[in-house]
């Protein structure tokens, strides 16, 4: 974690393995000397790790193949179809990652922004696969600061019968603040984070995080 080693993960959360790797990678895009096209390079490596780990907690069931040496191989095969539903705009960083780990996986999208002011989250826009409810789902958001924005777009998906425990949010970085909100809310969630920091400021940015993850990313600041 890059926040205080004193803060205890709920179970529901699980964060990427803290290699050199990717505290390297997480070192890149945290720091404002990092031009943008380095920005981007480097935030989907995370994004392509977070994908990854995310599949790892789908269901599976055992499955036999034939080798091209005709032995068998023991192996797995992943159970029931998923799709992803990505937070606008910042979000939309991470559907390329998920495209090149699931061939045609459909991907649905929310607009939720965040009034300056209040701070709450206000729903703009949903559309999402027809027959969302009968898929697991990633969904896609860089950050988790208040939470806000995560819970009011779970709350969409419950709205068209997805299940609660069939939801897995990925998220570069999250604050504690965000994590206890959103899962006292939303207790059946998985959430796969890239690192924990240490909390927000008075605007409700996460410290030390990485700024506007979504205008660095699409070159907007």
């Amino acid at each position: 974690m890059a926040g205080s080693s004193d803060y205890k993960l709920p179970s529901q959360v699980q964060l990427l393995q803290p290699t050199t790797q990717l505290k390297g990678l997480m070192t890149i895009i945290r720091s404002k000397d990092t031009p943008r096209s380095d920005f981007i390079f480097y935030a989907d490596r995370i994004i392509r790790l977070l994908v990854e780990e995310g599949l790892n907690h789908l269901p599976v069931i055992d499955k036999v193949v034939k080798t091209p040496t005709g032995a068998s191989y023991q192996g797995l095969a992943f159970e029931g179809r998923i799709c992803g539903v990505s937070i606008m705009r910042a979000g939309e960083s991470m559907e390329q990652g998920l495209r090149e780990c699931c061939r045609s996986v459909r991907i649905g999208k929310i607009l939720i922004q965040r009034d300056e002011e209040t701070h709450k989250p206000k729903l703009y826009y949903a559309k999402l696969p027809k027959d969302i409810a009968s898929r697991y789902v990633l969904l896609l958001d860089p950050m988790l600061a208040t939470g806000g924005s995560a819970m009011q777009a779970v709350q969409v998906l419950l709205e068209n019968n997805v299940q609660e425990d069939r939801i897995i949010f990925l998220n570069l970085l999250a604050s504690p603040e965000g994590i206890e909100a959103f899962v006292k809310q939303f207790p059946k969630v998985k959430i796969v984070a890239g690192e924990v920091d240490a909390g927000l400021d008075e605007n409700k940015y996460i410290i030390p995080g990485c700024g506007d993850f979504g205008c660095r990313y699409f070159g907007t600041e």
